[in-house]
């Protein structure tokens, strides 16, 4: 018998909502009911093991019968979509899906799996001047966990000219976002803790908090943002012990939270006691969003009058902090706006928190490179003007693939993000991992919608940076379009043939 974790509920209200204009004159009320609520959970805004609303509370909010709802069910539950538990009603599930075997891969031509751009040009000459200064470095060890005083200011003052003052003593240099990610998971979780992440989100963090025990919440979050009142509602509901969240040029799908919401979230992070990590990576690739905000952290403190890094009194566990205040972690590296190459990131957290890091990191690495936190001391000194380059680069480049995929796919759905490094496309079927395992034999590496979803969502959706060569990405649109029309036809699971028109 198949089962389910029920991880959360959705009420007939907000349902209804979800599955805006569902009906269709070609099908019977309950087929196109099941084929929308089909495509939720495919699409991942359903999250796997979300409990529905009873059928007769669903077929009063919708005006419909009884019988149209238990029927649109039980076609659910046919198809493996649904699932039925013991005194908890019906929830939601995926089934697996089979690929098809394709024909062996070749040479990777365009490389559409790593949103990260090559060095931003004038590097050269930061690196040039930072190896000048190799002689103050040579009397060292070579053995820092915390990382060099110079390069913690200017991060500091980094955080304190976007408006939230910042001590070299609450940052920590770490070997990049994902190092920093990993390093926060293993030191804060502890095994079976609930960990709220956005749906679809970074990969690599959904591996760091499984890898640390952690039991994943979602939260839905669009290219149009996120779903408040879920969000809040599963914070308060699960009462998670950390919350992994990008709000600026979110990755994958380039959303960015208005300043109101983020106050909902800080407000009901105060009332859970759930420790909040902000994920800044891609905060400054702002490519003409209209609007700026302070760091999150900021926002915090000003909901509570104080600071959310540092406090008065003894050490606390990096889990506490101070009465209605909620604790803010902040990640943030030089990968997307200067080089991945330069593995160079940070944590901003409070002391606490940075002394526990620095007691777990001992045990996996023995610090931060000597001769790259120079080179990252001179990149601060240029920030400015090699930002502006950066910026300048990927809006051109966002705009050719824009331009490009709407050419020569018009049926996907392609959005125009304001900020970050990548397109979450719309593929009009759930193709992606066929889409991408075929995709290699013409050469073109993508990564699956399902990649970014923490129980195997997004077959609808690819996720298509913008980092390369304008060439480049030229071509690897030609090889995905060709890819796309010669993909083999898949059988569909029943009731799944409207998916298309119910959109």
């Amino acid at each position: 018998m198949t089962t389910v974790e029920i991880r959360g509920r959705i009420g007939p209200r907000a349902l209804e909502d979800l599955l805006g204009t569902w009906a269709n004159g070609g099908q019977s009320a309950y087929e196109a009911l099941a084929d929308r609520i089909r495509l939720l959970i495919i699409d991942g805004r359903l999250p796997t093991g979300t409990r529905l609303p009873a059928e007769r509370e669903l077929a009063e909010t919708l005006g419909r019968s009884r019988t149209t709802i238990v029927s649109a069910y039980r076609q659910l539950r046919e198809t493996g979509h649904l699932v039925s538990v013991r005194g908890s009603g019906s929830a939601t599930m995926l089934p697996p899906t089979p690929l098809p075997a394709g024909p062996e891969p070749h040479d990777v031509v365009v490389d559409f799996a790593r949103a990260a751009p090559a060095a931003i040009s004038g590097l050269e000459n930061v690196v040039e001047r930072a190896t000048r200064n190799i002689g103050t470095v040579l009397t060292k060890t070579g053995f820092d966990l915390v990382g060099s005083v110079e390069l913690r200011e200017r991060i500091a003052a980094h955080y304190a000219a976007r408006g939230l003052p910042t001590s070299a003593d609450e940052i920590m240099i770490t070997l990049g976002a994902q190092h920093a990610i990993a390093l926060v998971s293993r030191t804060l979780l502890r095994p079976a803790d609930r960990v709220l992440v956005e749906s679809p989100t970074y990969p690599h963090a959904l591996d760091a908090f499984r890898g640390a025990g952690g039991r994943l919440v979602t939260t839905p979050v669009t290219t149009r943002g996120w779903d408040l009142d879920q969000l809040r509602d599963t914070l308060e509901r699960v009462r998670p012990a950390l919350a992994y969240l990008q709000l600026d040029f979110q990755n994958p799908t380039g959303a960015s939270m208005p300043p109101d919401q983020r106050d909902d979230v800080i407000r009901a992070a105060r009332r859970t006691g759930t420790v909040i990590v902000i994920d800044d990576t891609t905060a400054d690739l702002d490519l003409g969003r209209g609007w700026t905000d302070v760091p999150f952290a900021a926002r915090a403190d000003t909901a509570v009058g104080g600071r959310s890094s540092g406090h008065a009194g003894g050490a606390r566990s990096p889990r506490t902090h101070a009465a209605g205040q909620p604790a803010v972690i902040t990640l943030g590296s030089l990968g997307k706006s200067v080089w991945g190459g330069l593995r160079i990131g940070w944590v901003r957290a409070d002391g606490d928190v940075l002394r526990s890091l620095r007691a777990a990191r001992a045990a996996s690495d023995l610090g931060n490179p000597e001769l790259e936190q120079l080179i990252a001391c001179e990149v601060f000194d240029d920030y400015p003007a090699l930002l502006e380059r950066r910026i300048a680069q990927l809006r051109h480049q966002r705009d050719v693939l824009v331009g490009e995929l709407r050419s020569r796919m018009p049926s996907w759905d392609v959005p125009v993000p304001d900020g970050g490094a990548s397109l979450w496309v719309g593929l009009g079927a759930p193709i992606s991992s066929t889409l991408a395992l075929f995709g290699l034999t013409r050469g073109v590496h993508v990564i699956a919608g399902p990649r970014f979803g923490a129980d195997g969502a997004f077959e609808r959706f690819a996720r298509i940076p913008y980092t390369l060569s304008a060439e480049d990405l030229v071509r690897g649109v030609h090889a995905l379009a060709d890819t796309a029309r010669a993909l083999p036809a898949l059988p569909l699971p029943a009731g799944t043939t409207q998916l298309a028109e119910v959109v």
